[in-house]
């Protein structure tokens, strides 16, 4: 297989894979009923008129399997914190006690579980769109590398070998979608 034709498969395996990291951090934002820290991983808290990350301003912690305690490294940030809280869209009702904000994490209902394995369904379609997107991507790309001289039936082999990525990274992420599914059914 000529240098041309595997760059293109090594590209492209490392996209899917790229893919499949992503819709697994996706997945990690969508809550179990279980206190994680990385729940409140997408949240900016204006520090200084900066906005930053709030693991870059406090600590996070799970005392227990439905608490979050987020311990600010400055006394001044709590309020900005609980705001920032608050006006996200998770849902959460943060209480501070001046030096440590505390958040319930309620146990979920049928109801609410049902949407999040509906949201969770969308995460993963997303992730095989985009490894569908890469296959399509480097085909394409093979075919133009045939026109330039390369013989068909090293793109035919190049293209077996990108379906057979896409097959592989298709089935990682549904099994993605199997943890996540189970993990949020569990009462």
């Amino acid at each position: 297989m000529s240098e041309e034709v595997q760059m293109f498969l090594d590209e492209a395996k490392e996209l899917m894979e790229k893919a499949v990291q992503h819709t697994n951090q996706e997945l990690l934002k969508i809550r179990a009923g279980k206190a994680m820290p990385n729940m409140l991983d997408g949240i900016s808290v204006d520090y200084y008129g900066v906005p930053s990350p709030l693991n870059q301003v406090a600590t996070v912690t799970t005392p227990d399997a439905r608490t979050l305690a987020i311990r600010p490294f400055e006394r001044s940030l709590v309020s900005a914190i609980e705001k920032a809280i608050k006006d996200s869209d998770l849902g959460f009702n943060p209480q501070n006690d001046g030096e440590t904000i505390r958040i319930n994490i309620p146990p979920l209902t049928e109801e609410r579980r049902k949407q999040l394995v509906k949201q969770v369904k969308q995460e993963v379609e997303n992730g095989k769109i985009s490894v569908r997107n890469i296959r399509k991507e480097t085909n394409d790309s093979l075919k133009k590398l045939q026109k330039e001289g390369i013989p068909e039936d090293e793109v035919k082999a190049a293209e077996e070998k990108v379906q057979k990525l896409t097959d592989t990274f298709g089935a990682k992420i549904d099994d993605l979608l199997a943890k996540k599914e189970a993990e949020l059914m569990t009462v």
